[in-house]
């Protein structure tokens, strides 16, 4: 199990759809991520993207970067 947040509110859908938006596949946006020095297999990339592996603050910091997105707000749109 990861430390981090638990996603008791599944928001993985949105943020493969942001990644699928950016044009990058799971091994791209892994690599990047690495390179930002953030921790990532494209494995876990999946997971989380799966809601089986909590998402750490680190990696949303990290991913509005490469996904190039404005706000935080997309990553929760259409929630309840």
């Amino acid at each position: 199990m990861s430390n981090g947040f638990k996603q008791d509110i599944f928001i993985g859908h949105n943020l493969k759809s942001l990644r699928r938006k950016a044009k990058l596949t799971q091994r791209e946006a892994s690599a990047q991520l690495e390179i930002l020095g953030v921790p990532m297999t494209e494995d876990i990339l999946a997971k989380i993207e799966q809601g089986r592996y909590s998402v750490r603050v680190s990696v949303l910091l990290a991913l509005k970067r490469i996904y190039s997105v404005a706000s935080f707000d997309a990553f929760f749109e259409d929630l309840e």
